[in-house]
Parts: C-alpha cells; sequence; structure tokens
C-alpha cells in the first residue's frame, strides 16, 4: 500500500503547531498581506499564513498575528501550495536530479512523479536504484514509480533489461516506490498477454498506483484498457480524446511536452461544466535548454493560462488534483494541518514565482536557491556503450545476392503517427541509394546483450538530411539511434557516441560539428544544467542546419521517438521493421 509520510506525525510537532495555531506559541514563518489561492474552493481570500517546522499552523484573517520568528510581507502576492509534476521523466532533461532540482524548485515545483523507465532500459534494476539514491536529500520531493516496460515493447526490441514480475515486486516493495509506471505495452495488455498480465497483477496487488500510456486508444480498446486496472494516461492526441479519456473515468495528466495539443485540450475543458478532479498537468519531458530557459512545469502552467485555461484550474489540476492522485494528503493544499510545501506567486497571469517553501524550508526566492545543494550522492555509473567502433559500409542498405537494377523497399512513412509505405530503389554494388526525397533510419544495438549488428530503413516524409544525427536517447530501449543519408556522416556520427559513452552528435561532410556526451547510461550528464543545456543547444542548432523540419510532427524531438515501437504502426528497432499493431517484424524488402 502507499505508505504516508511519517515525519508529519511527530507529537512535538503537532503540540508546537497547535499551540501556534491558537496564539500560543510564536511561528517560525509568518507569510503577511498576501491572498490565498484556495485550491479547495476556488477562491481568492485574503489571509496570513503561518508556518511551524514542516507543518502550516494557521491560515488566519489578515494582520490578526505578528508573533513570529521571521515575518515576511508579501502583500500584494498570492500564496499557493507547491506545483506537483505529475509525470515526467529526469532524463529527457539530460541532468541528474540534483541538476534537475537546481531548475525546477526556483519555479514553484516541489514535487514530481518520477519514471526513470529510460534508466531502467538501460540499467535495469540497478539503474532504478541509481535514480532512488540520487534523489534524495533534495528540495525536492522526487516520488519514484517503478517501470512497467523494460523493455516497452517486448519482441519487438530489446533493451538494456528485462523487467517481469520479480522485478516488478521488488520494486514495488521500496518504501520509496510510489506505483507502476506507465504502462506501455497496449497491444499485451489488451491481448490479455502473459508478461504483461503479470506485470499488471503486480501492480495492482501492491495497492500503489497503476499508471497507463494510451495512445490512440478509443472506444472498446479505452474501455478494456480501463478493465485491465490501468488508472491514467498523458498521451492525449486531440480535444476528444481528452474527454474520451476523462469520461473513462482515467486521471489525466495532460502534458506540455507536446504544445499544439494545449489549445484544444483547453477548448475542451472549458466545455465542461467543471473541472475534472481528475486533471492532473505534467511535462514528461523536457530537453536540458528548454528546462534551463524556461523552468520545466511552470511553462506548462503559463502556456495553458495564454491559451484561456483560468489561472485558478491550473493552479488547482497542478496541485490539489495531482496530491489527491499521489495519495498524499499531506500536499496540494495552503491549510493547518498540511505541509508547508508553498509558493508566492506575484500575480496569476505570468505565474511569477517569487518565494518557495519545502516542508517550511525557504528554498528558494527571486528565482534561485537560497542554499547550494549537495553534491550527488551516489558515483556515476559505468558506461553502457557496448559496441565498438562502426564504419561507413554498415550504413549501407544491402541487399543479398542482387548487384544492379531496381527493388521495392518498404519506408516508414513520417514521424510520430507512422505509416507504412514502400518506394522503388535504385541498387548499385549491392546496396540501396537512398531515393532522392527520403532519409536513411539505423539503429544499433548497444547495451551488450546482443550482435551490434546496424539495422537500416528508409524513412519518408522526413526530408532529405545534409548530414547525420544520432543519439543514445531513443525512447525506449536507448539503443543508437541515427539518421542521415551519407555513410561516412552516419559513421562519424555514430563513432562521436560511442567514444564519449552515448549523447547526441550531428556530423556533416564526414565530420562533426556538434556533441553533447551524456556519460550517465548514454542519457544524463553529472554537469551543471546550464553546461548541458549549451551543449544540447549545439547539437540541435546543427541538426537544424542539416533537416528539413516541417512542424508540428517533423521536428528535432521526433528523432528521440522515432524507435518506439509500442505505439501503433512501424518502427525501425534493434531487431528490425516493426508493428507495434499487430506485434510482427519485417525485412526491409517488399
Amino acid at each position: 500500500m502507499i505508505r504516508e509520510p511519517m515525519d508529519l506525525h511527530d507529537p512535538a510537532l503537532r503540540d508546537r503547531a497547535v499551540r501556534a495555531a491558537r496564539g500560543r506559541e510564536p511561528f517560525d514563518i509568518l507569510l503577511t498581506g498576501g491572498s490565498v489561492v484556495d485550491v479547495a474552493t476556488g477562491e481568492l481570500r485574503p489571509a496570513d499564513v503561518g508556518m511551524v517546522g514542516p507543518l502550516i499552523a494557521s491560515v488566519h484573517e489578515r494582520g490578526g498575528r505578528s508573533d513570529a520568528k521571521r515575518v515576511i510581507d508579501v502583500t500584494g502576492k498570492y500564496v499557493a501550495p507547491g506545483l506537483i509534476d505529475a509525470h515526467m521523466h529526469i532524463e529527457s532533461s539530460m541532468v541528474t536530479p540534483r541538476g534537475y532540482a537546481q531548475i525546477v524548485v526556483p519555479n514553484g515545483v516541489t514535487t514530481l512523479s518520477w519514471d526513470p523507465h529510460e534508466i531502467g532500459n538501460v540499467m535495469g534494476l540497478d539503474g532504478v536504484r541509481w535514480a532512488i539514491a540520487a534523489s534524495r536529500d533534495l528540495p525536492l520531493r522526487v516520488l519514484v514509480m517503478a517501470p512497467s516496460c523494460v523493455p516497452s515493447a517486448p519482441g519487438l526490441e530489446l533493451s538494456g533489461a528485462d523487467f517481469d514480475a520479480p522485478e516488478l515486486r521488488e520494486l514495488l516493495a521500496m518504501p520509496e516506490v510510489i506505483g507502476l509506471a506507465e504502462v506501455m505495452d497496449m497491444r499485451g495488455v489488451l491481448e490479455r498477454g502473459d508478461k504483461m498480465g503479470r506485470v499488471v497483477d503486480a501492480g495492482l496487488k501492491s495497492g500503489k498506483l497503476v499508471c497507463g500510456h494510451a495512445r490512440g486508444l478509443m472506444g472498446a480498446d479505452l474501455q478494456g484498457f480501463a478493465c485491465a486496472g490501468i488508472e491514467s494516461d498523458h498521451e492525449i492526441v486531440s480535444g476528444d480524446d481528452l474527454l474520451a479519456k476523462l469520461r473513462a473515468g482515467f486521471t489525466v495528466e495532460l502534458r506540455g511536452s507536446h504544445d499544439y495539443i494545449l489549445p484544444e485540450a483547453v477548448t475542451a475543458l472549458r466545455s465542461l461544466p467543471r473541472l475534472p478532479p481528475t486533471l492532473t498537468i505534467c511535462t514528461d519531458d523536457v530537453f536540458p535548454d528548454d528546462l534551463v530557459a524556461l523552468g520545466g512545469l511552470i511553462d506548462v502552467l503559463r502556456r495553458l493560462v495564454r491559451y484561456g485555461m483560468p489561472a485558478l484550474d491550473v493552479i488547482a489540476a497542478s496541485t490539489l488534483h495531482a496530491a489527491l492522485r499521489l495519495g498524499r494528503r499531506d500536499l496540494g493544499l495552503v491549510g493547518p494541518g498540511r505541509r508547508a510545501d508553498v509558493i508566492v506567486l506575484d500575480d496569476l497571469a505570468g505565474l511569477n514565482v517569487r518565494h518557495v517553501f519545502a516542508s517550511g524550508k525557504h528554498v528558494a526566492s527571486n528565482g534561485a536557491l537560497q542554499e547550494d545543494l549537495r553534491p550527488d550522492p551516489v558515483p556515476i555509473p559505468p558506461s553502457t556503450m557496448k559496441l565498438g567502433s562502426l564504419n561507413e559500409d554498415d550504413f549501407r542498405l544491402r541487399i543479398p545476392d542482387f548487384l544492379t537494377g531496381k527493388t521495392r523497399v518498404r519506408t516508414i512513412v513520417k514521424p510520430r503517427f507512422t505509416q507504412w509505405g514502400e518506394t522503388l530503389a535504385d541498387v548499385v554494388n549491392g546496396a540501396i541509394r537512398v531515393p532522392e526525397g527520403k532519409s536513411l533510419m539505423a539503429v544499433v544495438h548497444r547495451h551488450g546483450r546482443a550482435a551490434a549488428i546496424p539495422r537500416l530503413a528508409i524513412i519518408d516524409d522526413w526530408g532529405e538530411f545534409g548530414g547525420a544525427v544520432a543519439t543514445t536517447v531513443s525512447h525506449d530501449s536507448h539503443n543508437l539511434t541515427v539518421f542521415g543519408r551519407e555513410p561516412a556522416d552516419m559513421a562519424a556520427a555514430a563513432n562521436a557516441l560511442i567514444a564519449c559513452g552515448g549523447g547526441m552528435a550531428v556530423a556533416a561532410h564526414g565530420k562533426v560539428s556538434a556533441r553533447v556526451a551524456l556519460p550517465v547510461c548514454g542519457l544524463v550528464s553529472p554537469d551543471d544544467p546550464a553546461n548541458v543545456g549549451r551543449g544540447f543547444t549545439e547539437v540541435r542548432n546543427a541538426t537544424d542546419s542539416i533537416a528539413d523540419w516541417k512542424p508540428p510532427t517533423r521536428v528535432f524531438k521526433a528523432l528521440v521517438g522515432a524507435t518506439l515501437a509500442c505505439n501503433p504502426g512501424p518502427h525501425l528497432t534493434d531487431m528490425g521493421l516493426t508493428d507495434g499493431s499487430t506485434g510482427e517484424i519485417f525485412g526491409p524488402f517488399v
């Protein structure tokens, strides 16, 4: 079962808080002159807030008290609960939990729910243990989930580990683990496959949360997914999809990582008679440059306000609603007896965060932490790039026993919502010449559990790459993935990552033009977030110079999701061309 935090249940603390609430002892901290954002009643009401240790002791009439060890005047400002990111992956920001806290805490986030399935897919149980240890002793409450889909598409890809019921039961027994993370193998759940049956059963029997990933599910399949015990979803593709999932009883984690969906989502929400209490807000994935520049979850909230969602609704969804979903009765509300996770906002339009308190400690002010964070408490894991260097010939799509002529080749058409296609291609000296207007994608197993043989496919409606980009951030198996047309460029970019322990690299004319090293599992850097952000910006800019983007789906972000084989349609993995809808694997030739 979900375990309640015990630090608030100290009798001496409660005694002191009761005395302070009744005026018989001073507060530790008193916020005066502000208006409380009451997410329970939907009111903005003038009130002062007194804190004792990690507890809110009193929310009372303005000016009624002045007895406190420290009084902070917040006149004209708004006192709200600390923000809760309901579903996210720290690895997507390419920094350690320490680096993530450095950015998001000054921007009002005091709690997040982290699914470390990226690290789990690379390092297995040791990776999740590393994630838990690296999250301790921060002014950010990191609630860790047990990755449910390692790999995300069993039988269609090979990642660095394989979680079945024994691994999940071990993780779910840990007090730091709050539930089963997003169940991504939708086909396995709906077809009542043995493995996913065991995985979901472990989650249900733990009494903890069971979270979902329901992209593209509708009608009977959506109903069936809920019947399997899946409780939440963040894979919203339209306003109608949002309403369908709310109506099916899912907790929706409305994510900011697909901005083009948000205006339609806001319109859908405003069509309802009231804000559903099962609506929460999350980041899901934030690249490091955006994290540093925009602040993470607070950026999602600001965008939703700009798109027309009332600020009080936005704050309620990202505080009280999330706390209820996570089973944390101590969080999500500015009220007596609750945990003193409190933020002070300058305004409700721009949501500028002035002060942040975490368990009653003043941890950030004016966009900066009050104290330096502790160093990372655990060492960097060993290199996970378990493959040798590659050569140009590894990136030529060859057809056996056919030297010259034409042949039909299967293609993956467009990013994100992929479709099958085919093209007629020339064969020269036994190798396919990539047709004009198309590009090549390669996936190479890097975890040492199979031969590192590049799998190649032609991608269509991606434009022509004027160089190559390689990444070990490649959801969710995180094998080495390379995009390009010229074998020399693809080999150069790939070998740059093999040499540095993983990350992202761009090459043109056979030479590397930009690289960001991510030595922790090929996903994360222990470096300062600003440095990681700058390195990533260089990679993104270099990619922009060689890629032919067409928003909103043919964008840089599509590179890291191109191998997500659990989703419907064709995807290239380290096992070949796969179909997430049918579970089949195909060769490249028709």
